[in-house]
């Protein structure tokens, strides 16, 4: 005995996923401030791109020892402002087990200049700091940090800027 052929077809629920604008309305919950995360900026040159890149890399503070994670995240980059949203972790497939923090790098193309980079969690607390990338003195400068007056805002992340990790082409 045949089915029956549907007329309609059913309608899948979408899913709730926040986008960065309702992440910046959104009041977070009363909690102290404790650093998650460590933000560090550098630049490195791709050999095999030849390109040179301006990257943002964030970092959980504490260590996993069973799985290597990685932080999922959404980045939406206007003029002079990135904004980059928390989503969570990931886990990363790998075959060596090691005691890691989760970590995520974001690659960047000409961000010569001032900018400000604002980092949003999901429950709405924002941290963000005023950099100034040059890249013909070869130095990246932290010029302010801050959060934004906002009921119940936090500091979560602290920035840094990475001199150890840079790398320049040769023309450079």
């Amino acid at each position: 005995m045949p089915l029956k052929k549907p007329v309609e077809l059913p309608k899948v629920p979408k899913t709730r996923k926040k986008n960065i604008d309702k992440l910046k309305s959104a009041v977070p919950e009363k909690k102290k401030d404790a650093v998650e995360y460590t933000i560090k900026t550098y630049f490195q040159y791709d050999k095999v791109q030849k390109k040179q890149f301006y990257v943002i890399s964030l970092y959980t503070v504490k260590e996993f020892s069973y799985l290597t994670y990685e932080i999922s995240v959404n980045v939406n980059k206007s003029k002079n402002n990135i904004e980059i949203s928390l989503l969570g972790l990931n886990t990363r497939q790998t075959c060596l087990v090691e005691a890691k923090n989760a970590f995520t790098d974001l690659f960047f193309e000409n961000l010569f200049g001032k900018h400000t980079i604002s980092f949003i969690k999901q429950d709405g607390s924002i941290n963000s700091f005023l950099v100034d990338y040059n890249i013909f003195k070869k130095e990246i400068s932290i010029l302010q940090e801050t959060s934004p007056k906002k009921k119940n805002n936090r500091t979560f992340c602290t920035f840094e800027v990475d001199q150890s990790l840079f790398s320049f082409g040769k023309g450079e």
